[in-house]
């Protein structure tokens, strides 16, 4: 597996999130064997390096054609991924990009809070376009992104982006400890506590922090909100 190869693949690992402990294990052991090939120590031999390579590279042509939300490019090239190169760590890395291309045109889901922490339901009709924000506060990837998502918020606004922040309260997470976060972190769009998980497990939401965009009722992208670009956004916005 060349170093480009493996770029993809721990960019694509670390989107995962905080909730998928076996994958990040996965991902030291690809780390740890990548070293001990830069060193002549090899690795596993039962690695294919041919195989590896083109897998890595249809994998990193998903990638950009789900950016271009291009899905049936990106849909078509994770299946021949599957066909093709089933028992590499490119197909392993691209199996949850297929489990959140497979949200993408659901409908969107009734709105299920429990109790609001900032703005409330009012807040969020009548907008262009809603993402939904899934996001725990013990979780360190959702502390850096669910506070720069206000910025986007800020910005889209006037435009009719409307931005929802929904939390389980998983881990014995209290209601002072989640307003506590949005206060010091000043964030600036609206932030509830989800109803039981019916929406998480619509959304099909495996780790956090999740994100999903709605549009005239359906689902019109999945992923990490890292991954939202604004050239998707105004795209959302002005289509």
């Amino acid at each position: 597996m060349n170093l480009s190869t493996f770029g993809v693949l721990t960019a694509a690992m670390l989107m995962v999130g905080c909730t998928d402990p076996a994958l990040e294990k996965r991902l030291t052991a690809i780390e740890e064997q990548v070293a001990a090939i830069q060193k002549g120590g090899g690795g596993p031999a039962a690695v294919d390096p041919a195989a590896e390579k083109a897998a890595g590279e249809l994998f990193k042509a998903a990638t950009e054609a789900a950016e271009k939300l291009d899905f049936d490019t990106a849909k078509a090239k994770l299946k021949e991924l599957s066909t093709k190169h089933g028992g590499t760590r490119a197909a392993n890395a691209s199996r949850r990009m297929s489990e959140e291309l497979a949200v993408v045109g659901r409908p969107e889901a009734d709105l299920q809070v429990e109790e609001w922490f900032k703005g409330g339901e009012a807040d969020i009709e009548g907008g262009k376009a809603t993402l939904y924000v899934f996001w725990e506060v013990w979780c360190p990837h959702c502390k850096r992104e669910v506070p720069k998502l206000s910025a986007t918020y800020d910005k889209y606004k006037t435009d009719g982006l409307k931005v929802v922040g929904l939390t389980k309260m998983s881990r014995d997470t209290t209601k002072e400890q989640v307003s506590q976060f949005v206060a010091d972190n000043n964030v600036s769009y609206p932030i509830a506590r989800e109803t039981g998980d019916a929406m998480s497990k619509h959304y099909g939401v495996k780790g956090v922090p999740a994100a999903a965009m709605v549009k005239d009722g359906k689902v019109v992208w999945r992923g990490h909100p890292a991954r939202l670009s604004e050239d998707m956004i105004t795209g959302f916005l002005g289509s």
